[in-house]
């Protein structure tokens, strides 16, 4: 696998496209979950949710799947990518086709979380 991961912080690591065979990498790495920022059928040759979900059930690891279109939040990615941040004890890794949508996300659910507090 690819080590070009970007850390954002202790809990959350994006990356760009992973392939069903990188997940069981992931697990290795300590992931609890891996949350996909790409909607299906974006680019040719892509691997599609429902093989990035099984690896992860086989795996171990939890899967969630909120799609952004760009790099424009929408509030149900946002709240989704919050979501997943407060209820995981452990590292989160997500990934979209080269992780900048990922980190978009991941500073609008933070600054979400900080005017929530």
């Amino acid at each position: 696998m690819r080590r070009d991961w970007k850390e954002l912080d202790q809990q959350v690591t994006v990356a760009g496209q992973i392939r069903p065979e990188d997940v069981a990498h992931l697990a290795a790495a300590g992931f609890r979950v891996v949350i996909c920022n790409r909607p299906d059928g974006e680019e040719a040759g892509q691997p599609d949710w429902n093989e990035i979900n099984e690896a992860c059930k086989h795996n171990g690891i939890e899967a969630r799947y909120l799609p952004q279109a760009d790099r424009s939040p929408t509030d149900y990615a946002v709240s989704g990518f919050a979501r997943a941040m407060r209820e995981t004890q452990g590292k989160v890794f997500a990934f979209c086709r080269t992780g900048a949508r990922s980190e978009a996300l991941w500073n609008a659910a933070k600054a979400r979380m900080a005017t929530a507090a």
